[in-house]
């Protein structure tokens, strides 16, 4: 009788693996491409992609200086083409990429927000809270401000894929009291969101946006009374406060054929006596010392610090670049914004607040890290703690 041999299969080698995932990658882009040129128009259909500008809108936005050719500008030279080479790298990135820690590896603590407490609005301190990525609930001169309010699941016009939320949020749409006015910077997916829109319409008094934003708004039923677009540079009163519209380096879009279609924009935010300044998105560009030198100096500045990557160095800050872009701001208190909800990109989802803490401290710079749902008030000890290198197994 023959003896047996148990044969079990050789693992591919690593050229072997790379051909094999290469092959995998060019499906992608070709199934990309047929989508894209095949499914623009039917994804308008669905209303979390948002509405064209049209009629006295389109007009408006055609009027501005950094509108042509169909489409806004940035304020300087902004190469945002990743082409084949960064596409396919890109893809492999989130297709084969080793990087683990993208994610938490536990459960993050987030500080649940009481709605009874929010009610109602005091006027002797401004009250500044992370709700998480960029959303921010602020209370200032008696009212109550919010900003970027994505607080959906998915950072995605999907309920079943796209990037997911990692951390819960410390109140949601429907527990929020009114809200005086909402600001918001761009019209991408963790910035703006349908379902969060159609839950706070109702509960809103008036929404401030960027030139064609509007558009997505009414779309989703929010009436056209109830909607400021502003250019750059432009000032809005409401209400005792001030609200300005200024330039980011960045970009717009909710479908594979609006890219630019609207503007996307920073905030300033002026009160009686208390100053902020709202980053949106945005890479290091000098028009940080413009505004700083017009509207500064700023109690806070709210700075995006994360989902940055070398294929789009100039639409993102590096965490280094963040706490310059404070420093030309004028800014006296620092809140790196931007990271920690949701994995845009593939560094560590803790690097960008480590390396801004660091470089913080190198520069002398105060800076508040508070949790998710934790409340800074201003002119008052800030919280400061290291609380992301602690999630509960």
């Amino acid at each position: 009788m023959m003896p047996t041999h148990k044969v079990s299969a050789a693992p591919l080698p690593k050229r072997a693996k790379k051909k094999h995932i290469r092959i995998l990658l060019y499906l992608f882009v070709a199934l990309f491409l047929l989508v894209s040129i095949g499914g623009c128009s039917l994804l308008r259909i669905a209303p979390q992609f948002g509405a064209a500008a049209k009629g006295e809108r389109l007009q408006a936005m055609q009027q501005s200086p950094h509108y042509r050719d169909g489409q806004f500008h940035n304020p300087v030279e902004t190469n945002m083409e990743l082409g084949f080479t960064g596409f396919l790298k890109l893809i492999s990135e989130r297709i084969g990429g080793d990087n683990q820690d993208h994610i938490p590896q536990g459960e993050i603590v987030v500080q649940k927000m009481d709605a009874a407490r929010l009610r109602p609005v005091q006027d002797t301190a401004t009250v500044i809270t992370w709700l998480g990525h960029s959303a921010f609930l602020i209370e200032l001169d008696g009212k109550r401000l919010l900003l970027d309010p994505m607080l959906g699941e998915r950072a995605s016009p999907f309920s079943f894929m796209g990037p997911k939320r990692f951390s819960p949020l410390p109140i949601t749409a429907e527990e929020l009291p009114r809200i005086d006015a909402v600001l918001i910077s761009h019209d991408h997916y963790d910035h703006l969101d349908y379902g969060s829109i159609q839950k706070l319409n109702e509960k809103t008094g008036h929404f401030y946006v960027a030139l064609g934003v509007g558009a997505h708004l009414e779309r989703w039923g929010v009436p056209a009374g109830k909607i400021t677009e502003l250019d750059w540079w432009q000032e809005a009163a409401f209400e005792g406060l001030q609200f300005v519209a200024t330039p980011s380096r960045h970009f717009s879009g909710r479908s594979l054929d609006d890219r630019m279609h609207t503007l996307w924009t920073s905030w300033v935010i002026l009160g009686r006596k208390d100053r902020i300044y709202f980053s949106g998105d945005s890479g290091y560009f000098d028009g940080f010392k413009k505004i700083g030198q017009k509207y500064g100096p700023f109690d806070i500045t709210l700075m995006e610090c994360g989902q940055y990557n070398e294929l789009w160095p100039s639409i993102h800050m590096k965490p280094e670049q963040t706490v310059q872009a404070h420093l030309d701001l004028k800014g006296k208190l620092l809140m790196p914004i931007h990271w920690g909800a949701f994995p845009l990109a593939m560094h560590s989802w803790t690097e960008p607040i480590e390396r801004a803490a660091k470089e913080a401290r190198l520069r002398h710079v105060a800076m508040a890290t508070p949790q998710i749902g934790q409340a800074i008030i201003l002119h008052r000890p800030v919280p400061n703690k290291p609380w992301w290198r602690n999630p509960l197994p």
